[in-house]
């Protein structure tokens, strides 16, 4: 399973993949809101001047809970934990663990945490554990999508040169 994509999409919300999932540290996402709706415009949230409905994280699993619906996990970044809603075939056989290190996309909806957490519905995970300097190069990839793209987005001046 390491390496292997589990995912796919689903839920009540129609989600607009022309949008991108936003690269992030957990804790930034308590500085979204939510987006202005316009006419045939999906529900989204905006950070950094950016319309999204993804995020993308990753981090160690520090709970995994089972017992709860289709199953639900416990992400920490380094800058908070996450809430994350499995999916039945991403819970199917238990495989996530503690200890482990994992990518996920999913739905950003905080609002619905159990735990006042900022919540992820999952569309995709993948286990990277065994990736050599995983944490490291993550940081470096958020830092820089922020300085070359979510910073420029809302400071109005576009993408560096």
């Amino acid at each position: 399973m390491e390496g292997r994509p589990r995912g796919g999409g689903g839920g009540r919300t129609v989600m607009d993949y022309s949008l991108a999932a936003l690269k992030l540290f957990a804790s930034q996402l308590a500085g979204s809101t939510t987006a202005p709706s316009s006419e045939g415009s999906s529900p989204a949230q905006m950070l950094f001047g950016i319309r999204f409905q993804r995020a993308w994280i990753q981090g160690v699993v520090v709970r995994a809970d089972y017992s709860v619906g289709d199953g639900r996990l416990f992400v920490d970044d380094g800058s908070c934990v996450t809430e994350l809603m499995l999916r039945p075939e991403d819970a199917k056989g238990q495989p996530w663990r503690p200890g482990m290190y994992v990518l996920i996309i999913g739905a950003y909806i905080a609002p619905q945490s159990t735990e006042s957490l900022p919540m992820v519905k999952v569309h995709k995970i993948v286990d990277l554990s065994t990736q050599p300097d995983r944490e490291a190069m993550w940081y470096m990839e958020v830092v820089e999508a922020y300085n070359f793209f979510y910073k420029a987005d809302a400071s109005g001046f576009g993408s560096p040169s």
